[in-house]
């Protein structure tokens, strides 16, 4: 009994009946081709395939047709998504087209305007010299013309009668008029008298303001001496005056520097010391030491909070604003980079441009420094320990032999304040501490620096031991006071020099 063949094998039959060399190649290199393959190969060689080696009747006449409704109907949605879609854009290009087209109606109707204005300003000093040249040629024939003229006697007589009446009834009704409102004519210079005394006694005061504030007197065989009068400075910038403590103690005396009337007052002097003083352990007073430490260093941190919290406020408005211009994107390219933010994300950028409690600061540059006593803090202005592999620093006396590590050095103590603002608000060890920031703002709650320090394990070796540490420091001290507190506003700023 004969084989019943399928259409597969009755294809390759066909093949070999034809000769068609191309299967018979894949066939003899063991290379198994689909039916659909078969057939297309002996279309290509214009060869007829038989209707009884075609697919069962259900398959014609079922199932494929099925299939090419399904696929219309595929066909057709992907058609509508397609119309749809180019709908949305042609919605949008108008919208994008017609905001252009307003803009640069309004824009042209400005110019326009202003062109008017600048023609009708260059016509002016034209329409001054028609008017001018009209009335002087007016005034000139007029002369001319009394000059040229022959003047009859009685008529002269006449007009200087006239004139002389008229000046004689002019001066009478001008006495009568002085003498019935004579009361109101005298108080006059009384009013200005009044109004020239104010001016005289201001004329006065202004040597006084600048005898206030007397400037820095140093020897050179001995300790420089600054000298300010009490409330007269807005704001001082010591120099590198290598200042013994002594000095700095009179010095806040000097200046009603006081932290219980800071704490009272939410408000303290922008006074900006640049170096500690040389001797400051040698305080035998604890608690005066560490008053000393915090009248230094509060000032800075305050002055870079308010500083970041500035450009905080201006990046809340700028990322409103549908248009900027072109110092707008630089300065906002500038705060890209020195946050460290990629891809121009701004919201990121809004969560890393924040404030650090100054409870957290002041504890920490008391706990990294030795309330300023440190080798470190003496030496390199280096209040908060930073480590460095590659910039400028001071190597610690107690470090492993397989360690290469440094203690990052500053000019002065506020570029050390700015670095530590700058680390905490970049550096990924640190995420967990700014997560915990925005959550706070989120919920309008107050940062406080209580409730950040458990994020901050990573910043010293010791872990949670660091965070128990740091939180007995704020509490011990009382250093939640200063979190509110502001600069004193400053409107001169005034430098002692040595």
């Amino acid at each position: 009994m004969k084989k019943k063949l399928s259409y597969r094998d009755k294809l390759v039959e066909l093949a070999y009946i034809y000769d068609v060399k191309e299967i018979k190649d894949y066939l003899n290199n063991r290379k198994n081709l689909t039916s659909g393959q078969l057939e297309l190969i002996l279309k290509k060689n214009k060869i007829t395939i038989p209707k009884d080696f075609r697919s069962s009747f259900v398959k014609d006449n079922i199932i494929k047709p099925i299939g090419r409704i399904r696929s219309n109907l595929i066909e057709y949605k992907e058609n509508r998504i397609k119309d749809k879609n180019k709908l949305i854009r042609k919605a949008e290009n108008f919208k994008y087209d017609s905001n252009r087209k307003i803009a640069r109606l309004f824009r042209d109707i400005w110019n326009q305007l202003g062109q008017i204005g600048l023609n009708f300003l260059n016509i002016i000093p034209k329409l001054g010299k028609v008017v001018y040249e009209f009335f002087g040629t007016l005034f000139t024939d007029l002369f001319h013309g009394i000059y040229n003229q022959q003047i009859e006697p009685q008529k002269a007589k006449k007009v200087i009668v006239g004139i002389v009446g008229v000046a004689v009834i002019s001066s009478i009704a001008f006495s009568g008029v002085s003498y019935l409102s004579g009361d109101k004519i005298v108080k006059k210079p009384e009013i200005k008298k009044e109004i020239k005394k104010p001016e005289i006694k201001k004329e006065v005061k202004k040597p006084e303001i600048k005898k206030e504030v007397k400037k820095t007197e140093t020897n050179k065989n001995s300790e420089p001496k600054l000298e300010v009068k009490r409330k007269s400075v807005d704001e001082i910038i010591l120099p590198d005056l290598n200042l013994k403590t002594e000095t700095v103690l009179n010095l806040f005396k000097d200046v009603d520097y006081d932290l219980g009337q800071v704490r009272s007052e939410k408000l303290v002097k922008p006074i900006y010391f640049t170096q500690f003083p040389k001797d400051l352990d040698g305080l035998k007073n604890t608690q005066l030491k560490k008053e000393t430490f915090i009248k230094i260093v509060l000032p800075l941190v305050v002055a870079e909070n308010e500083k970041i919290f500035a450009d905080r406020k201006k990046l809340i408005i700028l990322s409103d604003k549908k248009f900027t211009t072109d110092p707008e994107k630089q300065w906002i390219r500038q705060k890209l980079l020195e946050y460290k933010v990629k891809k121009g994300d701004l919201k990121e950028l809004l969560v890393r441009m924040d404030i650090i409690p100054a409870s957290i600061a002041l504890a920490q540059a008391a706990k990294e420094s030795g309330w300023g006593t440190s080798r470190f803090a003496l030496e390199g202005n280096a209040i908060f320990g930073q480590w460095t592999w590659s910039g400028q620093g001071i190597a610690p006396l107690d470090r492993a032999s397989n360690k290469n590590h440094k203690i990052l050095k500053f000019p002065i103590l506020r570029a050390s304040v700015k670095a530590y603002k700058n680390n905490l608000n970049t550096h990924k060890s640190y995420s967990k501490f700014r997560e915990k920031r925005l959550q706070l703002r989120a919920k309008n709650k107050k940062i406080s620096g209580l409730e950040l320090t458990e994020t901050l394990n990573n910043y010293a070796q010791t872990g949670s031991a660091y965070t128990k540490i740091l939180n007995q420091i704020i509490r011990q001290n009382r250093l939640t006071d200063f979190e509110p507190v502001s600069l004193v506003n400053s409107v001169k700023k005034i430098e002692l020099s040595s």
